[in-house]
C-alpha cells in the first residue's frame, strides 16, 4: 500500500472536565503529496508551566531508518493499518477510551480518524457508548509509541 498525502496530530493531555485539558506536548506530522520527508512540528511544555513552548519545525526522511530497521514508511503504514481498525468513543470527546490521556488525529485521502475529540475529553468513564478491549488498548498504545518514535528521531 502506498500512502500519499497524510496529515496526523498527537495531544498528550486530554483529560479535562470542568477546566479545559492542559497539554503536554502537541505535534503534527504531516507528509505533503509526493514529499519525500515528513515535516514534524512539536510543541511541549515542562511540568509547572503554564503553557506549550513555541513549534519547533523539524523534518524526517520517510525512507529514514528509525527505531532500528523500520523505515519511517514501514511505521507510518504500520500506524495506518493500527488506527484504520480501532473504533472511537462515541459521541467524540465523551471519554478517553484508551485511557492513556492522549489523541490521535490522523487525516488522509482514505482515512479520517480521530479520538479524544478536538477540545479534549470531558466525560467520565462510562460516558462513552463505545468501549474498548485490552487488545485494542494495547494496539492504540503501539500507535502512540509509532508516533513518539517519528517524532524522536526528526531533525
Amino acid at each position: 500500500m502506498s500512502l500519499g498525502e497524510y496529515s496526523l496530530r498527537i495531544q498528550k493531555g486530554i483529560s479535562g472536565g470542568f477546566a479545559p485539558p492542559t497539554p503536554s506536548l502537541v505535534a503534527t506530522l504531516t507528509r505533503p503529496q509526493n514529499g519525500d520527508n515528513l515535516n514534524i512540528s512539536v510543541a511541549s511544555r515542562e511540568d509547572g508551566t503554564p503553557q506549550l513552548s513555541s513549534f519547533a519545525p523539524k523534518s524526517l526522511g520517510i525512507s529514514a531508518s528509525v527505531g532500528g530497521s523500520e523505515s519511517a514508511t514501514d511505521l507510518i503504514k504500520e500506524l495506518h493499518s493500527i488506527l484504520k481498525n480501532l473504533p472511537t468513543e462515541q459521541p467524540p470527546g465523551s471519554e478517553d477510551i484508551y485511557t492513556l490521556d492522549t489523541s490521535i488525529a490522523w487525516q488522509s485521502e482514505d482515512l479520517e480518524w480521530c479520538n479524544g475529540g478536538p477540545a479534549g475529553v470531558s466525560g467520565f468513564p462510562g460516558s462513552s457508548t463505545v468501549q474498548v478491549s485490552k487488545e485494542e488498548k494495547e494496539q492504540f498504545k503501539r500507535a502512540v509509541e509509532i508516533v513518539d518514535t517519528l517524532i524522536g528521531e526528526a531533525k
